[in-house]
């Protein structure tokens, strides 16, 4: 495991930042250990829902983790994330695109360079769910 800190900037889309990030690193396997910083906007799917509720103004990330993966040009994330508003309501869920830095989000991922991550339709749940496999390399 490989720790990698990054800190994102203004007008950033954070999930997508994210994942280019890891991209970047040539890593196909990472976990989000934690991060902190504001948002503009945000996307955030609440638990059952089908789309992601948008949010407006002010707001800090008080959590965030999850995982991505990154597998040639296709990048895939299970992010979930809270975050408190200007009046210090607090809300949670899966991170969609559309999260925009406002001053900052610090992030600490931990890259998993010897393992693979990919996402493949899961008959029980319905869903693509993550799946873990260790890299194969030639040697």
């Amino acid at each position: 495991m490989k720790t990698f800190p990054i800190r994102l900037t203004p007008g950033q889309d954070l999930r997508a930042a994210l994942e280019t990030a890891v991209l970047d690193q040539g890593c196909r396997a990472a976990f989000v250990l934690c991060g902190i910083g504001s948002l503009s906007a945000a996307g955030l799917r609440f638990a059952g829902a089908n789309q992601p509720e948008r949010l407006a103004g002010d707001m800090e990330i008080l959590t965030l983790s999850g995982t991505v993966v990154a597998n040639g040009s296709k990048t895939s994330s299970h992010l979930h994330m809270s975050v408190s508003n200007s009046e210090g309501q607090v809300l949670g869920g899966h991170v969609a695109h559309g999260c925009i830095v406002r001053t900052t989000a610090e992030v600490l991922f931990a890259l998993l360079p010897d393992w693979e991550f990919t996402r493949e339709l899961d008959a029980r749940t319905g869903y693509e769910e993550l799946s873990v496999r260790p890299l194969l390399t030639n040697g």
